[in-house]
């Protein structure tokens, strides 16, 4: 399938709101026929930062940088979006890959009333599975996004399935849920600025798959990362399909906490001694003690990666090519720590490791911007993603 593929003639504007566990962003785009939209405004605005981090807290902060950030977006007075989007990172989503499988002995034909019927069941479990596993079935569960990824019949990839006739019958589908109190409060928070009937909700690994597959044709397979400020997320696609994925609680604020923590420092001051380090001017300096503190939460870092790689798949490779969404300034760090040779000794890898950093650089073309507007790749990222597909 084309990158460009999927368009329509129509053009309106669109609000995307990207929520993270560092920070929230959001642009105003123009979605256009095109097939490449153009961001007109776009803006972030940090989650506070606490020594110890409760949900309660963590929730509060969000909503607070949400609701800063829509209504600064209201008050442009650029325009009243036509569609709302919102993008969930994690934690406040959870994703599965599924596989749905039907035999009979007799044909039947492949309908989508026969196709919803499935997916819906496979949610209905997905949706138990994870309030079970979340300690609270009591939580109020939303599927926010379901995509039939890949559909067999008969034993062969059937791009075109519907009124198909089959004895056999097996589809990939990926579903992500949330809770519905978290959903609730982020409709509240952004009803108050715009009165609108529907906010579309989807998760930001759909999205950065969907745009790397696509720019990237000949990458069939490669894992996905995703560091933020207290998760990371790792996917492994696989032909075309996200296989699996997997997260811990080890993304940027770990590394600052961390920091702070071994040197008996406030956030802030380990923030700058973060800077300081990754941009090498700490050698030299003689603050030797916390360049090795550095190095060794650097280290656990990795352990955690490896373990959640190792949990990832039992296959006897995994992908060579990684594609990585991380705030620029930490690109270099972590893919310093993803390239050293100690993860090669855990991993069995196809070949060299070829980690693509999907920034402002690499998506250019595929987004335009009206004047100096801020360049911000998770918001690039989701605008081509909504452009395409949730027109």
């Amino acid at each position: 399938m084309g990158f460009f593929s999927r368009i329509k003639s129509t053009s309106e504007l669109a609000l995307v709101i990207d929520i993270g566990s560092s920070s929230v962003g959001a642009s105003l785009f123009w979605m256009q026929s095109t097939g490449i939209p153009k961001i007109i405004f776009s803006m972030r605005e940090p989650i506070t930062l606490e020594e110890d981090l409760t949900i309660d807290r963590f929730m509060f902060f969000t909503i607070k940088s949400l609701n800063m950030i829509v209504s600064k977006i209201c008050m442009t007075g650029i325009g009243r979006p036509s569609k709302i989007f919102c993008v969930l990172s994690s934690p406040w989503y959870a994703s599965q890959t599924r596989v749905v499988k039907l035999e009979k002995n007799a044909s039947f034909i492949f309908t989508e009333k026969l196709a919803d019927s499935l997916i819906q069941k496979e949610v209905s479990l997905f949706k138990e599975e994870y309030a079970v596993k979340d300690s609270h079935p009591e939580n109020k569960i939303r599927p926010i996004e379901l995509k039939n990824m890949k559909t067999i019949l008969n034993g062969y990839d059937t791009p075109k399935p519907i009124n198909q006739k089959a004895k056999s019958l097996e589809m990939t589908i990926f579903a992500s849920v949330s809770q519905e109190e978290i959903l609730q409060k982020i409709e509240e928070t952004v009803n108050r600025h715009f009165h609108t009937k529907e906010i579309r909700f989807s998760s930001f690994v759909m999205s950065s798959f969907t745009v790397a597959r696509d720019m990237f044709v000949n990458q069939d397979n490669f894992l996905l990362i995703n560091i933020g400020g207290e998760v990371t997320d790792i996917s492994m696609i696989k032909k075309e399909i996200i296989q699996e994925s997997v997260s811990y609680p080890a993304g940027r604020n770990f590394i600052i906490r961390s920091v702070a923590k071994s040197l008996g420092i406030t956030l802030p001051e380990a923030k700058s001694l973060l800077s300081l380090y990754k941009d090498g001017h700490m050698e030299g300096n003689g603050d030797s003690k916390a360049e090795n503190v550095i190095n060794d939460i650097k280290t656990k870092w990795l352990k955690k990666f490896q373990e959640s790689l190792s949990n990832l798949t039992n296959d006897i490779s995994i992908p060579a090519t990684i594609f990585i969404t991380v705030d620029e300034d930490l690109f270099q760090f972590f893919s310093d720590i993803i390239k050293t040779e100690q993860f090669n000794q855990y991993t069995l890898t196809e070949s060299k490791f070829r980690l693509i950093f999907l920034s402002t650089e690499a998506l250019h073309g595929i987004a335009t911007f009206e004047g100096d507007t801020i360049r911000d790749p998770f918001l690039i990222i989701e605008a081509i993603y909504i452009n395409r597909f949730l027109r």
